[in-house]
């Protein structure tokens, strides 16, 4: 097996998520009692919250290439960024550290692409909705992206850092992301994107009836594709 390097506490709550996905991922592949070796580098959440108040992402990227030096030091042959945002910098940090970073949004268009589709909404923090990072990615493979109106996208925004990143999960805030993705169904969207890592603690399957791309799971598997390539 690759050892791989998780960037997390973006936030702890998600991670947790990977860790899991992972190593069930790998003991699945593998049997018996194998499990992932991994390294996992946590960042301070409030640092994260705070840089992007502020508009400071080149403190956040500083934050990824410390610690992918360190997992790299430490061993580790890929890095996977354990938040969608992160994503961001992806190139960026890859070109930097001199090995791959699995790239989030790659991984959820090849997911979108086996089922199909051709038209999904996303869903995730503002920086995810509304830069090109990550819609790019699936736009490459002739996928139309659907994004939330600016109030519907700046309380996505705020439940994400201040509710579901704390891991306080509210029936007001469901029931307001289920009629989001109603207004998605209605312009088109075959399918929802959980672009954010925490959203499938709010967001279960069956909770609609249109497919949902839990890209933290996406994101797991290809790390456990790397992992036993």
């Amino acid at each position: 097996m690759k050892i791989i390097g998780l960037i997390g506490g973006i936030s702890w709550v998600s991670t947790i998520d990977y860790y899991r996905a992972i190593n069930l991922g790998v003991n699945e592949s593998l049997g018996g009692s194998n499990f992932s070796e991994c390294m996992i580098y946590s960042f301070n959440y409030q640092d994260i919250i705070t840089n992007n108040v502020t508009g400071n992402q080149e403190a956040t990227f500083g934050m990824l290439l410390k610690g992918s030096t360190h997992l790299k030091n430490g061993g580790a042959k890929a890095i996977v960024l354990c938040a969608n945002t992160m994503h961001l910098h992806a190139e960026r940090l890859e070109q930097a550290i001199g090995i791959p970073v699995i790239h989030i949004a790659r991984a959820t268009a090849k997911a979108i692409e086996k089922k199909g589709l051709k038209k999904v909404g996303l869903l995730g923090t503002t920086f995810t909705m509304e830069l090109d990072f990550f819609k790019d990615k699936l736009k490459e493979r002739g996928i139309e992206v659907l994004i939330p109106d600016k109030e519907s996208r700046q309380f996505i925004q705020h439940t994400i850092f201040y509710e579901l990143g704390s891991n306080i999960i509210k029936e007001d805030t469901k029931r307001r992301y289920l009629s989001i993705i109603d207004s998605q169904k209605e312009q088109g969207a075959e399918g929802i994107i959980l672009g954010c890592t925490e959203i499938p603690l709010l967001i279960k399957p069956g909770d609609c009836d249109l497919p949902l791309f839990d890209t933290a799971l996406i994101h797991s598997a290809a790390a456990v594709e790397f992992i036993l390539s």
